[in-house]
C-alpha cells in the first residue's frame, strides 16, 4: 500500500502546482520521474514494486492500450489529409530513416549487439513523445502547421513502430533461440490478426455505438466507457486469434475516428484523462523501479548512443525528410530536436525485457531507460526557450513560409499546458 499512496500523492501534489509549472520548463513527466528516483530503489527505497510483478505489467499494458487508441483517434484522417505534407515526410522519409540510422550506430556504439538487435533498439526509441515538450505542441506563438506536424507525428508513429517492433522482436527472440522458431510465421501472424482484429472492433463497434448515439440510445458516460471498450476488445481478441493486441488497439483507434468521428470529441475528453492518469503512474514507476537498477550501469557506451539517439539519429533524418520542403533550415532542426523520447520507448523496452531474458534484452532495456530519462530533462528545458526563439525569427520573415499557412487544429494528447 506505500506505493499506492506514493502514486497518489504524487499526483495530487501536481495538480496543486500544475498552473504554474505548465509556463516553467518543468514538464510533469519530470516531476512524475524525479519523484520516482526519489523514492525508488536509487533513492530511499520506499517503492517496493518489483520491475517482473504482475501490476507491472498489467499497468504496461493497459497505458500502451489506452495511448495507441486515444493517439488514433485524436488524428482526423480527413482533416490530415489537406495539411499532411510535412507531417507525411517526417513519417515516411523520416522515421524509416531514423531506424536505418539507429541500427548502424547502434552495431558501432552499443557492444554485444547483432544486427536485429540493434535494429530493435532502434525501434525502440523511434517514437516521440509530444507529452514531454508539450510547451512546443500547446504554445501558441509558433504557428499551427510547426505544432500540428509534431502533434500529428508523434500521434502516428508510435502505432507505426508497433509492427516494426513487433517483428524485430520475432526475429531476436528466434536469433536468441538459435533460429528454432518460425518467425518470419510468427510476425506475420502476430501483424496480421492484430489488424484484423483492431478493424473489426473499430469499424463494428464504431458503427454500432454512433448509430445507438445518434437515435439517443446512449447516455454520455457510457458512451465514453463503451470507446474504452471497444480499445480493450480489440486488444483481448488480438490475444485471441494470436494477434498483437497494441497493433489491434492503433488500427481499431483509426477505424473508430474514420466511422464515428462525432462520437470522438467527448470521448477525447475523457480517454485523454485517464490515459494521463496512466502516463503520470508510469512515470513514477519509470523513476522508481525502472531508473534505480540501471543507475549503476551506466557505460561510455551507453551514454553516447543515449545523447546519439535524440540528436544524430533524429535531427539527421527529420532535416533530410523535409530538404526541398520550402522551410526554414532552423525549423527543420526544431523540429529534428522536438522528437522527445517517452512513455511508447519505455513500455516498448519493458515488453522486450520481457520477451528477451537474456544479457540482450536488459542492454536494450537499459540503453532506452538512459536515452528516456536524458530526453525528460533536456526537451522539457529547451522547448519553451527554442520555441520562442523560433517564433520570433517566424514574425520577422516577410515572405511566404510552408510553416507558416494557416491549418485547422487537431486535439493535442495533453492540454494541460492551456487550462
Amino acid at each position: 500500500m506505500t506505493e499506492l499512496l506514493i502514486i497518489a500523492l504524487a499526483v495530487f501534489g501536481y495538480a496543486l502546482v500544475s498552473k504554474p509549472l505548465s509556463m516553467s520548463p518543468v514538464t510533469a513527466p519530470m516531476a512524475f520521474t524525479t519523484v520516482g528516483i526519489i523514492v525508488g530503489s536509487g533513492g530511499f527505497g520506499w517503492f517496493d514494486l518489483k520491475l517482473e510483478a504482475e501490476a507491472t505489467s498489467i499497468l504496461v499494458e493497459a497505458t500502451l492500450v489506452l495511448v495507441l487508441f486515444t493517439d488514433a483517434i485524436r488524428i482526423d484522417l480527413r482533416v490530415l489529409r489537406r495539411q499532411a505534407a510535412l507531417p507525411a515526410r517526417m513519417l515516411g522519409i523520416g522515421l524509416p530513416l531514423t531506424i536505418l540510422t539507429g541500427t548502424a550506430l547502434a552495431v558501432i556504439v552499443v557492444p554485444g549487439l547483432s544486427v536485429i538487435e540493434a535494429a530493435l533498439l532502434a525501434a525502440v526509441l523511434a517514437p516521440t513523445d509530444a507529452a514531454l515538450g508539450q510547451a512546443v505542441v500547446s504554445d501558441g506563438r509558433l504557428p499551427v502547421r510547426i505544432r500540428q506536424t509534431l502533434n500529428v507525428e508523434s500521434g502516428l508513429n508510435d502505432g507505426m513502430a508497433v509492427p516494426v517492433v513487433t517483428v524485430l522482436l520475432a526475429a531476436a527472440s528466434a536469433e536468441a533461440a538459435g533460429g528454432a522458431s518460425d518467425w518470419v510465421g510468427l510476425a506475420a501472424r502476430q501483424v496480421g490478426f492484430g489488424v484484423l482484429a483492431g478493424v473489426a472492433a473499430g469499424v463494428i463497434g464504431g458503427r454500432v455505438l454512433d448509430h445507438r448515439a445518434v437515435a439517443g440510445h446512449v447516455e454520455g458516460i457510457y458512451r465514453q466507457l463503451a470507446t474504452i471498450a471497444i480499445a480493450v476488445a480489440a486488444f483481448a481478441l488480438a490475444g485471441v486469434l494470436d494477434g498483437n493486441g497494441f497493433i489491434a488497439a492503433f488500427v481499431a483507434g483509426l477505424s473508430f475516428g474514420r466511422v464515428a468521428r462525432e462520437q470522438c470529441t467527448g470521448i477525447l475528453d475523457f480517454t485523454e484523462d485517464e490515459g494521463e492518469l496512466l502516463s503520470a503512474i508510469t512515470f513514477v514507476l519509470f523513476g522508481a523501479v525502472l531508473v534505480g537498477p540501471v543507475l549503476d550501469d551506466l557505460t561510455w557506451q551507453i551514454a553516447l548512443y543515449a545523447v546519439l539517439s535524440l540528436t544524430v539519429v533524429r535531427i539527421v533524418p527529420v532535416v533530410l525528410s523535409l530538404t526541398s520542403s520550402g522551410t526554414f533550415f532552423e525549423t527543420r532542426l526544431f523540429l529534428g530536436w522536438f522528437g522527445p523520447r517517452g512513455l511508447a520507448s519505455i513500455l516498448f523496452a519493458l515488453l522486450v525485457v520481457e520477451e528477451l531474458d537474456s544479457d540482450v534484452g536488459q542492454t536494450i532495456f537499459t540503453v532506452a531507460a538512459w536515452t528516456v530519462l536524458v530526453s525528460i530533462v533536456a526537451h522539457g528545458l529547451t522547448s519553451g526557450v527554442w520555441a520562442g526563439r523560433l517564433a520570433r525569427r517566424l514574425d520577422a520573415e516577410t515572405r511566404p513560409m510552408p510553416e507558416m499557412e494557416p491549418v485547422p487544429e487537431l486535439a493535442t494528447r495533453t492540454r494541460a499546458a492551456e487550462l
